[in-house]
């Protein structure tokens, strides 16, 4: 039933219903937290309705002879989210950034909130365009189950077989699947921002903090794809998804030679590397009077966490191509939300106040082959 359509027995039903999925420890918080918002509502206008319905019947029976009825107007209280968007809260939240009291905002919203209190709105801008701003991250297939996450994959199967009317039937097919397990794990950074940056207060200081830490864990969590896809094994295993290697000195052809090794799925290609790489490889095409471009007009992404082609020792990746968005997943437990330690202790001789910032989530290689290493070495 719609909640639209539900009377109060309907209501309270379903919030007993409620109560009671909350003890479940998959249970969707946000998801909960906003349909009892949307019953609460209801029943709101369920009351409104009945009290509009009572004075029309009092008047009536004070004065059957004729009587103007004023309409009840209804007094709508702000919601969750409106309330949010508010001076009064955003400047409450600032406050509890910083003592950790969540007191006097839970005492501003309308509506009971499980768990830890809901950031002001603005905050999710302010995550997803430090998150939009990588270049990497928004390639990447992202999704957002609770707890551990077990993607199953493709291995080996044999080929689908032309079968004519009357003939012997095919072989079974013969499949091997291996299983990914991505498991949630806590990404940390911390900043440190001056007692006068504190001072600020209100939004314009946690635009910031949201803002630089957001960014921060972006960079971190990038850094620990392309470490995944360089530890990864060449070939597949039961629990590991392979990553295929080229094991070649830098040459104009390299490139083209790694894209050979993806697998038929990898449509979407990424080049990620060094700077310094990329500048080693033009300098190559230009020596070489070479009029093409060797990434084949591919994307290409700098990353420092993958060492520059000068600096790498025999075996050292210095180049990753592949599918981002098929052959790697996100999984964000508890949603994009960065949960905030503030420390104005550790520091407080330099005048500075030091955070901490937390987001919970789990990431993996999901489909073999859709990503090709190349190391140094001939």
């Amino acid at each position: 039933m719609e909640i639209k359509e539900m009377q109060m027995s309907d209501i309270e039903a379903r919030k007993a219903e409620i109560e009671t999925m909350l003890n479940n420890e998959d249970a969707d918080l946000d998801a909960l937290n906003n349909e009892v918002d949307e019953l609460n509502a209801r029943a709101a206008e369920i009351k409104a309705e009945c009290e509009k319905r009572d004075a029309l019947l009092s008047a009536i029976a004070e004065n059957r002879e004729g009587v103007v009825i004023t309409e009840q107007k209804e007094e709508k209280s702000m919601t969750n989210t409106e309330i949010r968007n508010t001076k009064a809260y955003v400047e409450a939240f600032a406050r509890y950034l910083k003592s950790e009291d969540d007191k006097e905002c839970r005492a501003l919203l309308t509506e009971n909130v499980s768990g830890t209190i809901p950031v002001p709105e603005f905050v999710y801008d302010e995550i997803k365009t430090a998150w939009e701003a990588d270049d990497l991250l928004p390639l990447v297939r992202q999704v957002s189950y609770k707890g551990n996450l077990k993607v199953g994959f493709e291995i080996s199967g044999t080929d689908a077989v032309f079968h004519t009317e009357g003939a012997d039937a095919p072989d079974e097919e013969t499949l091997t699947l291996g299983t990914v397990s991505l498991v949630p794990g806590s990404i940390k950074k911390w900043i440190t921002i001056s007692d006068e940056a504190v001072d600020l207060g209100g939004e314009a200081l946690i635009r910031y903090i949201y803002a630089e830490l957001a960014h921060k864990i972006a960079e971190a969590l990038k850094a620990a794809i392309l470490a995944a896809i360089d530890a990864a094994p060449a070939t597949s295993t039961s629990t590991a998804a392979g990553v295929p290697v080229l094991k070649q000195d830098m040459a104009l052809g390299t490139p083209i030679e790694a894209i050979s090794k993806l697998a038929g799925s990898a449509r979407d290609l990424t080049f990620v590397m060094n700077r310094a790489t990329w500048g080693a490889f033009r300098a190559l095409a230009i020596t070489a009077n070479f009029p093409v471009d060797v990434f084949d007009g591919r994307r290409v992404i700098f990353d420092d966490s993958i060492k520059a082609y000068s600096a790498c020792a025999e075996n050292d990746t210095y180049l990753i191509v592949g599918d981002f968005a098929n052959g790697a997943l996100i999984n964000h437990p508890n949603g994009t939300d960065i949960t905030i330690k503030y420390d104005d202790l550790s520091l407080a001789e330099a005048d500075l106040v030091k955070l901490v910032g937390r987001m919970y989530v789990a990431y993996g290689i999901v489909n073999q082959n859709n990503f090709v290493k190349v190391t140094k070495g001939a």
